[in-house]
């Protein structure tokens, strides 16, 4: 670092313009310069309104008399290279009233810094640090009182390259890097131009870690066994003892968990974390412990491991404590490594769901008369065609997870054969009796009275109306579009099941949801509308048109491709819009595609949600029904040979996997044979044959896992979903509000680092009521965290309280708390990141120590 002249001016000008102290009638400075350095350039030192004067060995005595007898009132400098603490100085008390400037590296950066002589010795010790960009970062954190532990930390800061000085982010920057010193960057640098056992010393001071062998990679595994040690019990951690802190303990806990926290970060520490947790052989420790002791613990991805073998291996033993191993779900999904296992997680849970729906059932899905298992179907037996694809769904996802493998094997073995077996050979049981002669059932909406009954009064008042038909969504599907529908949009919707025509086949289908007076089917199985051909977009939309003049079909991907003028346009004075949309149908009619089946359906209810809300922003459409022509048949097992039925030499005019048309009129085993005369209007005669149960018929080709056509439950129980828009402001309408959560602890002073908070869901969720997902933290007033984060995910549809109610655990940094300020609670809405509520506490901690009582 170069000295210069200037430098020196400026920093005598300020210290001659400081204010006089008490009692001092003026400034006088010794400028030590025992290096020579500036003896040539002294000459040119002029300072206004100062007085300068050489200080040698021989004038000693003279400038005391200058000093105080012959001018007594004008600033001096006075210069000098001789060292002025020697005993026999004449001017030892002149000392005391004045300022001594060292023009030297050290002097001039003390001051350049604004740090306290006194703290001279520190300076100098890193005086290697100080190069100009180190010092310039160093400046910029604008430290307002210095001292040795300021200074130390400043130091780590710049040498991490931090934008403000912190040594919990000093810890994490340093340990991000690597946990090998020799690789270690940040410690190679501290160690050529600081002193690294100050960083040691820091570590020791505030998190405990005491072992004499200190490393990088041992002070890791501190961190993470003492933040263990919150949420699982010491006495269990006896092998890792030595690796948890005896004081400050808090602190490991806050770190972690900030870090676990940390936006971008969390990716290095979840590395670390398996790595550590391998190498202590975290698993074998885990296995012994109870599952109650760690279900909390989240400072390593095993435990999440653990909890999901434990239901895995109890729902295998027929353990039935499914609400247990629900509650555990529900209790990892705001730990750290949940997003890890999201997937197993999910497919674990609709297992269970699927566990308990048979316990319900355990003595069988009871028979009864067709309208009695239709109305089971409707209220209840579907969850377990949504638990069945809920799990492939997530299934799907982590296809290679072996405990997903040995759940199918236990999940196919409840749906397929056990629900699937039961429920539908019942229900042909009661098709055979009840329906066989007239496909009606009573009070259930029959599909080929859907325009008549639900299209035309509408269009005969002259309101605008949008049908929309999704190819083979069936009703359990309908049901999560009407959750979904009623939680994002401001709109009312209601859904009823109507009894779809037999064969459940898209030709049949989708013409009797036509305008029209009569169906029929021609020789060559063409399906007919008043004597018209219905098959295609085309002929439909002739049919449709014939009947309402402003109005207009079009297929559902059409509508996507629009933007909003061209979408305006295209349905500007349309009276009747029908809107036909096939994501489901597509995907499992195809051999190859048909394991997307599942896939397909999450599409369609986001593709229909997407289509309400053009309908709604674009062309400001109030009324919306959707429906489908068909639902589906889909396991996902391969069929055995026993799922399959040859047909007998009989003269068929159509047939498919789920159904034959025949003039004939016979008897056959494990064939439904059923009159259709109330659903066509049957100029040839013609009789639907179908399989009893879900068995198909043996045809040439392939595709035999997704099947529609018969008339199972799934097939023909179709979801009829009507959607009136409300704006906001209209008389009934009601908004979409998240949920409240509440801090219900009435404690507002924390007298310990440990403590526990009690918080409250204010609703449940249901219908316009959303969920909401909150952060929960203790900030300090300028909002810096100085607790770990908790979540709270609002989402229990509960009416009981209890269940509604969140025990949270907190750990407080331990530093030194003002018992006369306030410190915050603070409630964060994780989505919008809004803070909701800024509650203050008082922290009086004492004697800061790590007794828990």
């Amino acid at each position: 670092m170069e000295l210069n002249l200037e430098q020196v001016i400026n920093t005598l000008t300020a210290m001659f313009n400081e204010s006089l102290n008490d009692g001092e009638q003026r400034k006088i400075v010794f400028w030590v310069d025992k290096d020579r350095e500036f003896v040539e350039e002294i000459q040119q030192v002029a300072l206004d309104k100062v007085k300068f004067h050489q200080l040698t060995e021989k004038n000693n005595f003279y400038t005391k008399y200058l000093l105080e007898e012959e001018d007594s009132t004008s600033h001096y400098l006075i210069y000098t290279n001789d060292d002025l603490s020697v005993e026999e100085n004449w001017l030892m008390d002149t000392l005391y009233y004045s300022k001594t400037f060292y023009a030297d590296k050290i002097s001039l950066l003390l001051s350049d810094l604004g740090i306290d002589p006194s703290l001279r010795a520190i300076v100098k010790k890193y005086e290697k640090f100080f190069n100009k960009k180190n010092t310039q970062k160093f400046k910029s954190y604008g430290i307002q009182v210095y001292s040795e532990e300021t200074i130390d930390i400043a130091i780590m800061s710049v040498l991490c390259n931090l934008k403000t000085p912190d040594f919990e982010e000093v810890l994490r920057t340093v340990l991000k890097e690597s946990l090998s010193e020799e690789e270690n960057k940040y410690i190679i640098s501290m160690d050529k131009s600081f002193d690294l056992n100050v960083f040691w010393k820091c570590v020791s001071h505030l998190y405990g870690f005491d072992r004499e062998n200190k490393t990088l990679k041992t002070l890791f595994m501190h961190l993470t066994l003492t933040a263990l040690s919150h949420s699982v019990e010491e006495s269990m951690l006896t092998n890792v003892k030595s690796f948890i802190a005896e004081r400050n303990k808090s602190n490991s806990l806050v770190f972690i968990d900030h870090w676990m926290h940390h936006k971008v970060d969390y990716v290095i520490y979840n590395e670390l974390a398996e790595m550590i947790e391998q190498e202590l052989q975290l698993a074998d420790l885990v296995r012994q412990l109870p599952i109650e002791s760690f279900k909390k613990a989240d400072t390593f991805p095993y435990f999440d491991k653990a909890i999901i073998i434990y239901i895995a291996n109890s729902l295998e033993a027929l353990h039935e404590d499914f609400e247990e191993y629900t509650k555990l779900i529900n209790l990892r999904r705001v730990r750290h490594f949940y997003e890890r296992y999201q997937f197993i997680f999910d497919a674990l849970f609709y297992t269970v769901k699927m566990y308990e729906f048979h316990k319900k059932y355990s003595s069988g899905i009871p028979k009864a008369s067709a309208i009695d298992i239709w109305k089971n179907y409707v209220n209840e037996y579907h969850f377990m065609d949504t638990y069945y694809r809920k799990f492939y769904v997530a299934f799907d996802n982590e296809p290679n997870s072996e405990i997903l493998k040995k759940l199918k094997t236990m999940v196919e073995n409840l749906y397929t054969n056990w629900y699937m077996g039961d429920l539908s050979s019942h229900w042909s049981m009661a098709v055979e009796t009840d329906m066989k002669d007239q496909w009606v059932l009573p009070g259930i909406t029959n599909q080929q009275e859907f325009y008549k009954q639900y299209v035309a009064p509408k269009v005969y008042k002259g309101e605008r109306t949008f049908v929309i038909v999704s190819d083979a969504l069936r009703y359990e599907v309908g049901l999560e579009i009407v959750e979904k529908l009623n939680a994002e949009t401001l709109g009312a919707c209601e859904i009823e099941p109507i009894l779809s025509v037999l064969p459940s086949v898209t030709k049949l289908g989708m013409a009797s949801l036509l305008p029209h007076k009569v169906l029929d089917i021609d020789e060559n199985v063409r399906v007919l509308v008043d004597g018209k051909s219905s098959s295609g977009l085309d002929n439909r939309k002739a049919i449709i048109e014939s009947t309402v003049t402003d109005s207009v079909a079009i297929h559902a991907q059409e509508v996507f491709a629009m933007n909003k003028a061209g979408r305006r346009e295209h349905f500007r004075g349309k009276k009747l819009i029908y809107i036909y949309h096939d994501s489901i149908d597509a995907m499992g009619d195809k051999a190859s595609t048909e394991i997307y089946t599942f896939n397909a359906v999450e599409k369609t209810i986001d593709e229909i949600s997407t289509l309400i809300k053009i309908i709604r922003d674009d062309l400001s459409g109030t009324n919306i029904l959707i429906t489908a022509d068909h639902g589906f048949v889909y396991q996902r097992e391969p069929l055995v040979e026993s799922d399959k039925i040859e047909k007998e030499d009989i003269q068929a005019i159509e047939l498919k996997r789920r159904y034959m048309l025949s003039k004939e009129n016979r008897q056959m085993d494990g064939i439904l044979n059923i009159n259709i005369n109330s659903i066509i209007k049957n100029d040839h005669q013609v009789r639907a044959y179908v399989p009893k149960s879900t068995i198909r018929f043996k045809i040439q080709g392939s595709g035999v896992n997704f099947v529609h056509g018969g008339a199972s439950l799934q097939e023909v129980v179709v979801p009829l979903i009507k959607y009136k828009n409300i704006r906001k402001g209209q008389a009934n309408s009601r908004e979409i509000v998240k949920v409240d959560i509440k801090l219900t602890s009435s404690l507002r002073k924390i007298t310990n680092s440990l403590f526990h908070l009690s918080f409250f869901q204010m609703e449940k969720v249901e219908d316009k009521v959303v969920q909401r997902t909150v952060l929960v933290f203790m900030a300090d007033e300028n909002d810096v965290v100085i607790s770990n984060e908790e979540t709270i995910i609002g989402d229990r549809t509960s009416d009981n309280p209890e269940e509604r109610t969140f025990k949270l655990r907190f750990a407080l940094k331990t530093t030194t708390y003002d018992k006369n300020k306030h410190y915050y609670l603070t409630i964060k809405d994780i989505e919008t990141d809004v803070i909701l509520e800024k509650i203050p506490f008082n922290i009086n901690l004492g004697i800061v120590s790590d007794f828990d009582f």
